[in-house]
């Protein structure tokens, strides 16, 4: 678990960014840390208004790269409008956009959620941590060390409190724990798919449900019935995030992944029988200490085969305590160059999917506050689509609205209402 140190600059959307990042990153076990000097991660999130404001960035972003010892993170307004004057600067700073940060900071490793696993309402949205721990034992993870093995309550108790979510105003379920998939591998079944239908068929009112990460080698047992539930019902978002974290089997050995390439693949094939249309997410951890040039092609040509719409894309680095922190790691320019292909491969990808949805008419479940008036929901492919002005034509946070796409800014859509 890391210990982070975030600075804000700007205007309140630059503050709402900043809170939905420190939320995300409490949410998978990190804590702040007392200063840039105490951090694991210093985060700036930067201010592009002015030319005096943008040299006053780049003064801090130099500030601290030189009094935190641990990696920098630039996002932000001038990080995405102005990315390369951090680069000319000579900073040693990964530049991203804001709600790539937290995937960033996680390393490839799994969320880790609170000791009591408690559900928790935040505005519309219902945080339902359905177990604690998980049965990996990955190389290059510190957080197995705080959680340990799976420890399933049963699909009757997470039925209870998904229900006590949506009566307390939920729209929202938001599914989490560091591996989903092996949900009641402790209990010897596999049950995420059971506790699915129920949640669907047996709770009473409007509400949608999305699935957080769950490993391939989890799903795979159980890609059947997994997808047919998905299948079965609308209150499910079609979407999948399953982080396969290299596309060489020799990196996933030396990883200790337990899943092979073709076992994710056979994954999405399946999802790709069920279902017309769905969003695949994934993990791509590059730059780790054992990865070749060829090792890399593969995991690039991965990419380009299975097309994931969502995509975090990790440089390696090394956490105190693990097996992989021992191994000779590749150098800092290399990591890089890797991670720079892969970025742009990525937004390639993603541009081509919000491309294809311009003209379409999506049902929006609206879930957060955007900028200025507007709103920010999720199509049934949980599809990111923000509304402009939406809070002045009358709808609010928690409603379902139908939006044509008019527009998108590569990872999200732009709408209006119908």
């Amino acid at each position: 678990m890391a210990r982070y140190h975030i600075e804000t600059y700007g205007c309140t959307a630059n503050r709402g960014e900043s809170r939905q990042i420190e939320r995300s990153l409490r949410d998978g076990g990190h804590h702040p840390a007392d200063g840039p000097e105490e951090a694991d991660v210093a985060i700036l999130n930067t201010c592009t208004v002015v030319e005096k404001t943008e040299r006053n960035m780049l003064r801090r972003a130099e500030e601290l790269d030189a009094e935190t010892p641990a990696d920098l993170v630039v996002t932000g307004c001038m990080a995405l409008a102005q990315g390369e004057e951090f680069a000319a600067a000579d900073l040693d700073a990964e530049v991203l956009h804001w709600d790539e940060v937290p995937e960033y900071v996680r390393n490839g490793e799994c969320p880790t959620t609170t000791p009591d696993t408690e559900p928790v309402l935040d505005g519309v949205v219902g945080i339902l941590p359905i177990a604690r721990g998980c049965m990996s034992d990955c190389s290059y993870c510190i957080t197995k060390h705080a959680t340990g093995k799976i420890d399933s309550p049963s699909v009757e108790e997470n039925l209870e409190k998904a229900r006590a979510l949506v009566h307390a105003g939920a729209r929202e379920i938001r599914i989490t724990g560091q591996d989903t998939g092996v949900y009641g591998w402790d209990e010897g079944e596999r049950k995420l798919h059971v506790l699915l239908d129920r949640i669907c068929t047996e709770i009473e009112g409007e509400f949608r449900v999305r699935v957080g990460m769950a490993n391939p080698k989890g799903v795979h047992g159980i890609r059947e019935e997994l997808a047919e539930v998905f299948a079965a019902h609308d209150e499910l978002y079609n979407f999948l995030h399953a982080p396969v974290q290299s596309g060489s089997d020799d990196v996933l050995g030396d990883m200790r992944r337990q899943h092979q390439v073709s076992e994710y693949v056979e994954v999405v094939e399946t999802f790709d029988d069920y279902l017309d249309e769905w969003t695949l997410s994934t993990d791509f951890i590059v730059g780790f200490p054992t990865e070749t040039d060829r090792d890399f092609e593969q995991s690039m040509a991965l990419l380009r085969e299975t097309r994931p719409e969502k995509i975090n894309v990790t440089r390696f680095s090394k956490r105190p305590g693990t097996d992989a922190a021992d191994m000779k790691g590749l150098g800092g320019t290399v990591k890089k160059e890797r991670s720079k292909a892969m970025s742009e491969l990525k937004m390639d990808v993603m541009d081509e999917v919000y491309e294809s949805m311009v003209g379409d008419v999506r049902s929006v479940l609206l879930t957060e506050d955007g900028t200025d008036d507007s709103l920010v929901g999720y199509d049934r492919a949980y599809r990111q689509v923000a509304i402009p002005d939406a809070q002045n034509q009358g709808v609010e946070l928690g409603d379902t609205v139908d939006a044509e796409v008019t527009g998108h800014n590569t990872v999200y859509a732009l709408g209006e209402l119908v």
